[in-house]
């Protein structure tokens, strides 16, 4: 089931998403040794390397997660470094500033072994730090700053958080397609959740006073609606994410216009779930008669 987003071919049309288990050496050979993972993505990188948040920083149940990390990570240097996978390898640039994010796409742009970059504008667990992608004037700069670095070698992509206004996806667009821009990630979690313990009535996790960032099957109908317009308005190959729990998930996503997807949270319960999903999914869409996923319409 051979899929591509913009630049890339992958084998299949699943990868792990930004975050999880995907910070040290050892946590990148085991996706590059993974068959359930199409393509390695790395931990969302910074200028220096971060400890990230106070613990507990993370919390799940059987419908929901929330994290607030604080992009723990060990530097863009160690990222761009890392030796050559057997499969498409893409770090995730989560920069402080934008001449952060610049310093690190120019470095980065020079290293063969590296095949793309996904452009993170949606981290919401920064303490004092917006979102970039909900700053529509603040995310023309940052893209148009970091379309004139970028090696046109590389695959350019960018890591959106979740819209719910319709304006809101069409401002974000019309920017979008101004910009060399070859795949779309939606969606992030959903900023600043809060998770009450029962038995202590305080909020689960630490940092940001309890507030974290939503994800897990909970958010599905979310990442649906932006995968949808995303695919309708941009001309940009879009990556879902967000709820993804089985193979009937996957399909979900490329119904409604996703060319692959990455999966966080289930990948974060369980270390074997993308292998098993992709069983899942390849299993649902024979069933269907399916035998390459051109053939699956959008709703």
């Amino acid at each position: 089931m051979n899929t591509s987003i913009g630049k890339i071919e992958l084998c299949h049309v699943i990868m792990n998403a930004a975050g999880v288990r995907c910070i040290t050496a050892e946590d990148l050979s085991d996706l590059d040794n993974n068959p359930g993972c199409a393509a390695v993505v790395t931990k969302s990188t910074t200028l220096l390397s971060r400890v990230g948040n106070e613990v507990p920083r993370y919390y799940d149940t059987a419908h929901l997660s929330i994290n607030s990390s604080g992009l723990p990570n060990l530097g863009y240097k160690f990222y761009a470094g890392y030796p050559r996978c057997s499969k498409p390898y893409i770090i995730s640039v989560s920069g402080l500033t934008t001449e952060d994010n610049i310093t690190m796409i120019k470095y980065i742009s020079w290293h063969k072994n590296v095949d793309g970059i996904e452009l993170n504008l949606s981290c919401p667990n920064i303490e004092g730090k917006s979102q970039i992608g909900y700053n529509f004037e603040d995310m023309d700069k940052v893209l148009a700053a970091v379309s004139a670095v970028i090696s046109p070698r590389l695959n350019f992509g960018i890591k959106l958080p979740p819209y719910f206004d319709m304006e809101h996806f069409r401002m974000a667009a019309k920017i979008i397609n101004r910009y060399p821009i070859d795949t779309i990630t939606c969606i992030n979690s959903l900023g600043n959740g809060l998770v009450i313990d029962p038995e202590t009535d305080l909020p689960r996790i630490k940092p940001k006073d309890g507030y974290g960032g939503i994800g897990g099957s909970v958010i599905k109908p979310i990442a649906l609606a932006n995968v949808r317009q995303f695919s309708k308005l941009t001309k940009c190959a879009i990556i879902g994410c967000g709820g993804i729990t089985c193979g009937r998930d996957v399909y979900e996503h490329l119904l409604c216009g996703a060319s692959a997807v990455q999966i966080g949270t289930e990948f974060y319960k369980d270390s074997l779930a993308l292998d098993r999903i992709l069983l899942e999914f390849v299993a649902y869409i024979s069933e269907k008669k399916y035998t390459n996923i051109k053939q699956i319409p959008l709703c």
